[in-house]
């Protein structure tokens, strides 16, 4: 299991957090999801099912900017 935060720079209210937890949740292999409005970040626990980039692909397919902490 890994454990990485990705900032996610235009966070900046609880819709844009929903929004987030909802699609990655919706990946293979994701475990939890907790996203932050004041750090404008997200945590993400996931298995070998899914990876970095596929996290970073999901919040991108949103309208969202992520790189890796």
């Amino acid at each position: 299991m890994k454990k990485i935060t990705f900032s996610i720079p235009e966070i900046s209210c609880g819709h844009c957090t929903s929004s987030i937890e909802s699609a990655l949740k919706e990946l293979a292999g994701v475990n939890t999801v907790l996203t932050s409005i004041e750090n404008k970040s997200a945590t993400v626990e996931f298995t070998a099912e899914t990876n970095e980039a596929a996290i970073i692909e999901a919040i991108d397919n949103i309208g969202f900017t992520a790189t890796v902490v």
